[in-house]
């Protein structure tokens, strides 16, 4: 109980901080209100809101207020992909794609006002969830922290680039392997940690620091992504939006088991490396449309499944925060993305973070949650104008703002012909289907594989023992052969027939 009482008392005085702060409001109110909009606006993503701002807020402002600016960016598009799959039936980001089997059948009947004002509730609501769960997982941590060397650190940052390569392939596992191998190999780039040589520079000193993250980023994640929606323009019919957006309080009580249920889904879901807030939402609108008396109205204008994506999109937030601050592994894209922004204000997250960190995380993740909720209730019409914005108008901004974004992290041209090569080979990855989140975690955690692997051998005089000897490291070891060997065909076969005699 004693600790149960210093982990809320460190909340406590976080969240106390940020409130007595008035630039807190300033930074939180426009980040919340900018990822709203990039998530309204159908074919952006919040990976995209988050690495916009990383390029913007990365390392350039405290890292309270940077904190603030990311994750405000984070809560706020993932809620704002709900505007779209209501009112245009396209959902904003793929987050949001369940709730328009619901949303929009509302927003045809007049009922629009209340499906907004219900998805608010339930994103809120579902947010806090995730991030009381982030909350209790501290403990978690510092469990952890003091049995971990440099072969723990060495192997964690391994499983986490071959689970996110794992979890994040459409097609062949191979692919997302190779593509954090590739991530992997670009860290190595640059000064050697340990011997302070230039490695793979070919004379070029610009390489001499490495791949820069924001540019990676920012070519990984929003040329993609730019290229993708300017080849497809999705044009849709916005439904007039009718009725009352404030929400019904005795609505939302009725159905607290299903937001709760929700709630626990997504956040559950979240905790898995590599899967996302799209997963969470049809997981929790699968196991509501099974579960519920109304089943059957499912996809017909159902309350019951629209609370049931949208909530857990959204707890999915805090639950993907989990591997993040505590094992160092992304649980979603965005949250990938959020990483890179950890790494370039000098913080690893993982088992050696400050704890207080992620107590001002879990601060930060109840304020943006409050303002979302407000702005989504009481400014809902002005994202419903946003909506008219043609793609042609505002893709062509975003791919200015991205490269403004990597020219401003102080290597000049290079970074932008660093982010456009990137964003080039990105594109083409995603065409073969190649995932391409472990690439950019490849290059976020292969810096801290190189460096505690090669210390582990040199403290060892060469020798692999310490990767075996220590029942942390040879725990960690035994994962990823686990998680290797268990995509042979022959490991395949087994556990197909296994799962046959269980049937």
């Amino acid at each position: 109980m004693e600790f149960v009482f210093s982990q809320l008392a460190g909340f406590g005085g976080a969240f106390a901080a940020l409130v007595a702060d008035p630039w807190t409001y300033v930074y939180l109110v426009t980040s919340v209100f900018l990822g709203i909009t990039i998530g309204a606006l159908p074919g952006l993503t919040a990976t995209l809101a988050v690495t916009i701002l990383t390029g913007f807020f990365g390392n350039k402002i405290p890292l309270d207020y940077s904190l603030i600016a990311l994750l405000g960016a984070y809560v706020g598009a993932i809620y704002g992909g709900s505007y779209p799959s209501i009112l245009l039936n396209i959902p904003g980001t793929a987050a949001s794609a369940a709730t328009a089997m619901d949303g929009h059948p509302l927003a045809k009947a007049g009922r629009g006002g209340e499906a907004l004002g219900l998805t608010t509730t339930a994103s809120f609501i579902g947010t806090l969830i995730g991030t009381a769960a982030l909350l209790i997982f501290v403990w978690v941590l510092l469990l952890v922290s003091k049995n971990i060397a440099s072969p723990e650190k060495a192997l964690l940052a391994l499983f986490g680039i071959l689970l996110s390569g794992t979890l994040m392939s459409e097609d062949l596992v191979i692919k997302g392997w190779i593509a954090g191998l590739i991530g992997l190999a670009m860290a190595m780039v640059g000064m050697d940690p340990l011997l302070s040589e230039p490695r793979y520079t070919f004379g070029w000193s610009y390489m001499l620091s490495g791949f820069q993250v924001v540019p990676v980023l920012m070519g990984a994640f929003a040329v993609p992504q730019i290229i993708e929606g300017l080849r497809h323009i999705e044009v849709g019919k916005i439904v007039a939006l009718q009725g009352r957006i404030l929400p019904n309080l005795a609505t939302v009580r009725r159905h607290m088991p299903t937001i709760t249920r929700s709630g626990v889904i997504g956040t559950g879901i979240g905790a898995l490396p590599g899967v996302g807030e799209d997963v969470a939402g049809w997981v929790s609108y699968g196991v509501g449309k099974t579960v519920s008396k109304d089943g059957k109205n499912f996809g017909k204008g159902s309350l019951e499944g629209l609370l049931s994506s949208e909530t857990a999109n959204n707890a999915c937030i805090g639950g993907a925060l989990i591997p993040l601050l505590v094992l160092g592994i992304p649980g979603s894209p965005p949250a990938a993305a959020l990483m890179g922004a950890f790494k370039i204000n000098n913080i690893i997250p993982g088992p050696t973070i400050d704890p207080n960190i992620i107590l001002r995380v879990v601060a930060i993740m109840v304020l943006a949650s409050l303002t979302m909720w407000i702005l989504g209730l009481f400014t809902a019409r002005v994202f419903i104008k946003i909506l008219r914005i043609p793609q042609t108008v505002f893709l062509p901004v975003v791919m200015v703002l991205t490269a403004i974004g990597s020219f401003s992290v102080g290597g000049g041209i290079n970074d932008l012909y660093l982010m456009l090569g990137v964003g080039f080979v990105a594109y083409f990855m995603n065409l073969m289907k190649y995932p391409i989140a472990p690439l950019v975690i490849g290059v976020i955690l292969g810096g801290l594989f190189d460096e505690t692997f090669r210390r582990s051998l040199f403290l060892a005089d060469g020798s692999l023992a310490g990767f075996v000897s220590r029942p942390g490291a040879a725990t960690l070891l035994s994962l990823n052969i686990a998680l290797i060997t268990a995509q042979f065909p022959a490991m395949r076969r087994i556990f197909a027939r296994l799962r046959r005699k269980e049937t």
